[in-house]
């Protein structure tokens, strides 16, 4: 990464953080994809199951990896101030939070995975296929949060290429092992929705290894040194990357976690709601990796040149940013509603599920409409390592207009399942609009401060 003086400079150096970003969160993302379209076609109970699963560990995931997302402000800052020698110390001090961070998480899912599950009264099948794909994924856990690191401090230098090729190598190993387990291929067991949980988890060993090679031994990582000696605990350096770490981690937790629970309130509905939603959810998810991985490239480029104090360069990163999510999410609007009946046949043929996933989808449109607003613009603030505010509008957008409308549209209006997605839509939209203001208000106080 370097400093640039022309727009037509910081589009090529944009575009070279941005797309191998982009395809490295489809590469994650298409772990999820896989399962719960391979899930489905063994049985929509298995379908259901894995959406019960996901919905539950997502907002855990998702969440944890927001706190330990952290790291890759602090770096990105410390790299554009030239601090580089301080790095690797971050880097192991952010491994061991991850490693922390996993076995509280594997404590809590196993005191509480049960209870949880038995007080959501699913049908027999769907609650065993739950419970089996959450245990086994389980095992991949500590993995996942160290491998998550070792990606945020690849990105932070610079390198998005380098971790998009490493989870461009977890995709065939997952569908390989889906292929294996959940169908019972070549003597393997078959094991429906679990399988992809063990699948799953051996992917997530595979990236962590694969991972921590490449910084230790290739360049220019291997110069950094950073396993070379291995220092001792700080939680004062701990205190620093969750100060930053941790209202990202809660803003994406209470993000994720309404689908979790919409997810759930689904339940209601039947089995071929739960699935049609879920299904509709996973193609959304796959659409917001645009926005998302926008956010994620500005809170990189905006951090290299906050660090250097360029802040009029970081302003026209911001807005370059915006600009390309919000022409992409109007491509995915039109293409969403000219491919809808195609779409939903990924998921399921049955016709009853396929004429429910087709409804969701409408809503979906208008879904990543929002999300191509509000992803980038909180990736910007987060370069700036402004993250409280990204936290409060989290809580805002959800859970106090989007969850209230949501529940009141459903359950006193004929959209039924429906206004759920009515009630998030409203909510991000008004999220959208509210950080849009502070971010604003930022650049402009950060700019008449550097004159």
């Amino acid at each position: 990464m370097r400093a640039t003086r022309s727009v037509k400079e910081k589009v090529q150096q944009f575009l070279l953080i941005l797309l191998p970003i982009f395809i490295t969160q489809l590469s994650l993302m298409a772990t999820g994809f896989f399962d719960t379209v391979m899930s489905g076609r063994v049985s929509h109970y298995d379908l259901a199951g894995v959406a019960i699963g996901a919905n539950l560990w997502l907002p855990v995931f998702t969440g944890i990896g927001g706190v330990l997302a952290g790291l890759t402000p602090i770096l990105a800052q410390l790299h554009g101030a030239g601090r580089k020698q301080e790095l690797p110390f971050l880097l192991i001090q952010g491994i061991y939070l991850a490693l922390a961070l996993a076995g509280l998480v594997i404590a809590g899912g196993a005191a509480v995975l049960a209870l949880l599950l038995e007080a959501m009264k699913l049908e027999p099948a769907v609650h065993d296929i739950a419970y089996r794909f959450l245990a086994a994924l389980a095992a991949g856990v500590l993995p996942l949060f160290v491998s998550a690191v070792c990606r945020n401090f690849i990105d932070a230098l610079g390198y998005t290429r380098i971790t998009m090729l490493i989870t461009l190598c977890a995709v065939p190993i997952n569908i390989a092992l889906n292929y294996l387990l959940i169908f019972g291929y070549w003597g393997f067991p078959r094991l429906g929705g679990a399988g992809a949980g063990y699948a799953s988890a051996i992917t997530y060993w595979c990236l962590a290894l694969i991972s921590m090679g490449v910084i230790h031994y290739l360049p220019p990582f291997k110069e950094y040194r950073v396993f070379a000696s291995l220092p001792g605990i700080s939680l004062k350096t701990w205190r620093e990357l969750l100060t930053v770490g941790l209202p990202i981690g809660l803003a994406i937790f209470c993000e994720v976690s309404i689908f979790g629970v919409v997810g759930l309130l689904m339940a209601e509905y039947g089995t071929a709601v739960i699935a049609a939603h879920q299904a509709a959810i996973n193609f959304a998810g796959l659409v917001y990796m645009v926005p998302l991985s926008i956010g994620m490239a500005l809170t990189i480029v905006i951090g290299f040149e906050a660090g250097a104090g360029r802040y009029h360069d970081a302003a026209v990163y911001s807005k370059l940013g915006i600009g390309i999510a919000v022409t992409i999410a109007g491509f995915f609007a039109i293409s969403l509603l000219a491919f809808n009946r195609q779409i939903a046949g990924l998921y399921a043929q049955e016709p009853g599920v396929l004429a429910l996933i087709r409804n969701f989808l409408i809503y979906a449109v208008f879904f990543q409409l929002s999300d191509a607003v509000a992803a980038p613009i909180q990736g910007a603030l987060r370069g700036y390592k402004d993250v409280r505010v990204t936290f409060l509008m989290a809580v805002l957008s959800y859970w106090v207009i989007g969850m209230p409308v949501g529940y009141l549209l459903a359950k006193y209006t004929a959209l039924a399942a429906y206004g759920y997605w009515v009630g998030l839509i409203a909510g991000l939209a008004v999220g959208a609009v509210v950080l849009l203001l502070r971010l604003v208000r930022l650049q402009r106080n950060v700019t008449e401060g550097r004159n």
